[in-house]
């Protein structure tokens, strides 16, 4: 426990130094601390396909990863249409170019993805030297961001994915923990960094109430919190949501829930843990992460449902919820710390995957048409504009660096930063 304690801490302190220099880094989905809050400023609140674009590059293929960066570089994941071939690249950050391109796996026989999703879904996660790419069962990989060189892989990890993998790995200590969430098979597993060997399975061990594997979905990324004096693992699956040590995979506690096909990304704030439930019903939950076994009837502070979208996870700044729905475009605020609705605005015909970013006093909603609406964080809705770009629509998160916005499209990915 002393170990995983120490790492816990290790990595807070990464996270603090990257957000203390600006956020000239964006390591992992929605962020160095997975919350999709930045400390960049002078960030662009207007562009177009001719106004504050620094760079358009075309990215072969389909994908609703994310970019990454870190140094001088941009990672993001792509495959071919029909998911045949699974491909990483790394872009020049300054220029755009293209710097490594690598066909990583070579898949016989795809499951049916595309209507649903993207065979590129999941997003890297990256840390000096080293990226780390994700296509669900087709395969995980380390490579050396330097020469593009693959370092290990990994596709023995069996999961009937049946609608495509979504969930993103991340980063603890010297573990990758990754999320199989399937139509067959449900598990967490840790993998060791350097080797790619497995160091724990946690298999979800609890009655899902239905013999449909489709409903025993997920596409959640975990996080690792501290509370209750442990770090724990917050593994989020279909129907329920469960703490694991870090360090073995046990089973610390879970709360029950109707719904699956879960997606948003856990935030921890206020003492509190808030959880979007997925799909039928959608749902947010405020958890107090301090119990043990199934805390369903004890630990659940306070739950939503009006509004609460399942793809956009929420976004929590200065003690406030914002959360976006998947259809509609209607935002709702909510009280952090008990749940009340403040406000409530649909803010147009829009349709939403992409989780939300804020940064210079400026939450970002991107919708899938590739228009994007500027809010100010507050008990009170307040527009700061529109932008928006033409070419392809908005799926993936996009990432804030610098001074920049590294958006992708269907078809590109850009630099998006102030420009004379």
């Amino acid at each position: 426990m002393t170990r995983v304690l120490a790492s816990f801490a290790c990595a807070c302190l990464v996270a603090a130094a990257r957000l203390a220099r600006g956020e000239e880094s964006w390591t992992e989905f929605r962020g160095p601390a997975g919350t999709g809050l930045s400390r960049s400023t002078d960030l662009p609140r207007e562009w177009s396909e001719t106004r504050n674009v620094a760079w358009k590059t075309p990215i072969h293929g389909r994908g609703w990863s994310s970019p990454v960066v870190l140094g001088s570089q941009v990672w993001l994941t792509t495959a071919t249409r029909d998911g045949r071939e699974l491909s990483v690249i790394a872009l020049d950050r300054e220029t755009g170019k293209v710097v490594h391109d690598v066909l990583l796996f070579k898949v016989d026989k795809p499951e049916d993805t595309a209507r649903y999703n993207s065979f590129a879904s999941p997003t890297p996660v990256i840390e000096e030297g080293r990226v780390y790419v994700h296509f669900g069962s087709y395969g995980t990989a380390a490579l050396d961001t330097a020469t593009g060189r693959t370092l290990w892989a990994r596709r023995d990890l069996p999961c009937n994915h049946w609608r495509g993998p979504g969930s993103s790995p991340m980063l603890f200590g010297d573990r990758l923990i990754v999320h199989y969430d399937g139509y067959d098979q449900q598990y967490a597993v840790a993998l060791d960094k350097k080797t790619g060997r497995t160091l724990w399975r946690a298999d979800r061990a609890y009655d899902f109430g239905t013999d449909d594997g489709d409903m025993k979905k997920a596409f959640a990324t975990p996080v690792v919190i501290e509370a209750a004096g442990r770090a724990q693992l917050i593994s989020q699956a279909a129907k329920a949501v469960l703490s694991l040590d870090p360090a073995t995979g046990r089973e610390l506690w879970r709360v029950r829930y109707a719904s699956h096909s879960a997606a948003a990304r856990p935030l921890f704030a206020n003492g509190l843990l808030y959880v979007g439930s997925g799909r039928g019903p959608s749902e947010l939950f405020a958890i107090r992460p301090d119990g043990k076994g199934d805390v369903t009837a004890t630990h659940v502070a306070w739950k939503a449902a009006r509004g609460i979208g399942s793809s956009p996870s929420p976004i929590l700044v200065d003690g406030l919820i914002y959360a976006m729905s998947d259809k509609g475009g209607v935002l709702t605020c909510l009280d952090a710390r008990t749940g009340a609705e403040l406000w409530q605005r649909r803010t147009g015909a829009h349709d939403h995957t992409a989780s939300p970013l804020y940064a210079d006093g400026a939450l970002y909603f991107f919708a899938e048409d590739g228009a994007a609406l500027l809010v100010a964080p507050g008990r009170e809705y307040r527009e700061l504009g529109s932008a928006g770009v033409a070419e392809g629509g908005v799926m993936a998160t996009p990432a804030i660096a610098g001074r920049a916005i590294f958006l992708r499209t269907e078809s590109h990915l850009y630099r998006i930063e102030r420009r004379p």
